[in-house]
């Protein structure tokens, strides 16, 4: 369903490792209505699954999919890039009809 790069995957796993909450094991993942685009991904650390969240392992990190969320994202690829100009996820997403020039909002 998601791919991480190793880049992603090692920044998920600071962030978890990181939070001084240890029932923190997971990142949740989502779309929303919102952006310059009209959608825009959402990431959050996560405790427990939502009853309808999709669970995938992913290079040894659960990630919890919101079930609306689901078929917006399949097969979308999730990257950490540090530039000059900004750091932070950047998704690849085959199923984006269009995506503003930031990347962090699509359609």
């Amino acid at each position: 369903m998601l791919h991480l790069t190793d880049s992603a995957s090692d920044a998920i796993r600071k962030s978890i490792t990181g939070t001084e909450d240890a029932s923190v094991h997971a990142i949740r993942i989502m779309v929303e209505t919102g952006g310059c685009a009209g959608l825009i991904y959402r990431m959050a650390l996560a405790r427990n699954a939502e009853v309808d969240d999709i669970i995938v392992e992913e290079k040894g990190i659960n990630i919890f999919v919101e079930a609306e969320s689901a078929p917006r994202l399949e097969g979308t690829k999730i990257d950490f890039v540090t530039d000059l100009e900004e750091s932070g996820f950047t998704f690849d997403n085959p199923n984006a009809g269009s995506k503003c020039s930031c990347g962090k909002s699509f359609h």
